[in-house]
């Protein structure tokens, strides 16, 4: 294994004109594949452990949402033609003389998610679900056995992560998670359907808030409006609790309210008419879309959490250069690229290159620590899958 640790050359990202921050919501399309490709994995991984002592190969990475038929109203509105979903990957179906009813646990936890994430949806009448999962190939299979003790890399493939987070990215992570939680359960007009997008020009950052309003808990434009300037103060209110930068927010930017053009829903998604969705599209592992980080472009929910790197490494990279940072005084940026090769350990990647960003000089002694610690914690690889199935490890 190859470990670099470098000096980091270019401005930081906040110390630059300009800044784009992107999150995509829980009830967003993309977000939805995300979630119930994780589901999945998650529930077939535990019902082979309960069952079977150890996990066995899947990857179910691919699903795809098409959206419905809707037509929305002010108290109430109705979903014309169902959201599609459909799953697609390789299950190991038969365990010995054992079949694994593999499309029946994705049912149970596509139906458990979104009964507990999508509130205004009708589970019967909403959603089909749609299950074309095949056994894996012969050579991805034999060597996925074979890293049972220790695992192998299943992909050749690579991982990236930062720490810690600009004020930007902090403003659009937590906003959106404030917006979905205790907020839209205090206020049933929000829907999941949340996305924040952030512009920092300057030390200026301008949020949009694209939110889908759930039109059976609105009486007329009135109370959409009202609404509305509800979710922008409540935006402004929380941001200015996290940076004194100046913060303006838009609401639906797209609204005519003149003409009663407006962002309503009857489920809270736009996914059952206006959107449709794909795994790997959304969030990156970290939960936000940054284009002025590096970033991979592997969907993370869904693959095995015991060998795909395109899952584990995305996940120790940022769990490495956050560890670095909060242990390391002297540096305050790192960036982290982990690569693999097919069939060799996870613990054992071509490449560990570490970006750091020391206070003052870059000394030998802060290269030997940060490597220390970088390769310390490459060693979590063989057992990131139960952080991951305790749902201690965010993918999306």
């Amino acid at each position: 294994m190859a470990t670099y640790v470098r000096e980091l050359v270019f401005p930081p990202v906040e110390k630059l004109g300009v800044e784009i921050v992107e999150r995509k919501g829980t009830g967003h399309p993309d977000t939805i594949c995300d979630a119930l490709s994780e589901a999945y994995s998650a529930a077939l991984s535990r019902h082979y452990m309960e069952n079977f002592g150890r996990v066995y190969h899947h990857n179910v990475d691919k699903s795809l949402l098409v959206g419905g038929v809707a037509v929305p109203a002010f108290g109430g509105g109705e979903v014309q033609e169902p959201i599609e979903i459909y799953m697609v990957g390789r299950v190991t179906d038969r365990v010995g003389e054992s079949h694994v009813d593999a499309e029946a646990i994705f049912r149970q936890s596509a139906m458990k998610w979104l009964g507990q994430n999508i509130t205004h949806l009708d589970l019967k009448r909403h959603v089909c679900l749609h299950h074309i999962a095949r056994p894996g190939s012969a050579d991805l299979v034999e060597l996925f056995e074979r890293s049972h003790e220790n695992p192998l890399a299943n992909d050749t493939s690579f991982g990236v992560g930062f720490a810690p987070m600009t004020t930007t990215e902090r403003l659009v992570y937590y906003l959106e998670r404030h917006l979905n939680g205790q907020f839209r359960k205090e206020n049933p007009f929000v829907g999941e359907d949340i996305k924040v997008m952030g512009v920092r020009l300057g030390r200026t950052i301008n949020v949009t808030v694209a939110m889908a309003m759930v039109g059976s808990e609105l009486k007329s434009i009135e109370d959409y409006s009202a609404a509305k300037e509800k979710v922008r103060n409540e935006a402004l209110e929380f941001a200015a609790g996290l940076t004194h930068w100046e913060v303006n927010v838009d609401v639906n930017a797209a609204d005519s309210i003149e003409r009663g053009s407006v962002y309503i829903t009857v489920t809270g998604t736009s996914a059952e008419s206006g959107d449709d969705g794909q795994v790997g599209r959304g969030n990156r592992a970290n939960g936000l879309i940054t284009p002025y980080r590096p970033m991979s472009l592997e969907a993370a929910a869904g693959k095995n959490p015991i060998s795909h790197v395109g899952k584990t490494y995305n996940v120790l990279a940022r769990e490495i250069a956050d560890e670095i940072t909060r242990h390391m005084d002297e540096v305050s940026e790192a960036y982290v690229y982990l690569v693999s090769q097919i069939g060799k350990p996870v613990t054992e990647p071509q490449l560990l290159d570490v970006h750091i960003r020391p206070r003052s000089s870059l000394t030998v002694g802060v290269r030997e620590r940060a490597a220390e610690i970088a390769e310390r914690k490459l060693l979590d690889a063989p057992v990131v899958w139960r952080r991951v199935l305790d749902g201690e490890v965010e993918l999306f």
